[in-house]
């Protein structure tokens, strides 16, 4: 059996300016401080003679390749993104970016912001815009019924409480980048 795998079904290219930000981040932190102190590591190692029993020989090696796929992933990523940093025009409606509160069947509500493939964290109340309940949001309006079949519950029925828009003020970001026509 081969090492082949499928390709990753590809993400959208929408990203918030702090998302930009954090992934900005963890690339010079990857590439400036952590790839040089693996680098020292493994040549001390290295220096020790036997390679072959040397764990930090080993291991330094590995997380090095770690660090590469790392550092290559976030440099094509970050090539490839579309900073969202405006709000759109019609603010009535979700579109990406939008904080949205939705209340469930028993009256109980969640509050999701709409965010890129590569920032979103639940726990944070960040929803992926490629998420199946993201889909069925985008372009709802307050009082829209939203419907999402999950493995788990089965389907399941929002209704949209509200959408607030909140503005990007993130002077780390360029100013050229702007919303796509099919974002707002």
């Amino acid at each position: 059996m081969g090492r082949w795998r499928p390709p990753a079904p590809r993400s959208s290219p929408y990203i918030t300016p702090t998302g930009a930000r954090r992934l900005k981040e963890e690339l010079t932190q990857l590439w400036k401080v952590e790839r040089p102190q693996v680098t020292q590591t493994v040549h001390e190692a290295a220096k020790n003679g036997d390679r072959s029993e040397n764990g930090d020989y080993i291991y330094g090696k590995k997380r090095l390749r770690e660090i590469d796929r790392r550092v290559r992933y976030l440099s094509k990523r970050l090539e490839n993104v579309t900073i969202v940093d405006r709000l759109p025009e019609d603010r009535s409606k979700i579109f990406f970016g939008a904080w949205v509160t939705l209340e469930d069947e028993d009256g109980e509500e969640r509050t999701y912001q709409i965010v890129g493939p590569d920032e979103f964290d639940l726990s944070k109340g960040q929803l992926s815009v490629d998420s199946p309940l993201a889909r069925q949001l985008l372009g709802k309006r307050v009082d829209d019924e939203v419907a999402v079949r999950t493995p788990e519950h089965g389907e399941l029925v929002y209704w949209v409480a509200a959408i607030e828009y909140r503005p990007y003020d993130d002077p780390l970001i360029s100013a050229n980048q702007t919303v796509p026509p099919s974002l707002g």
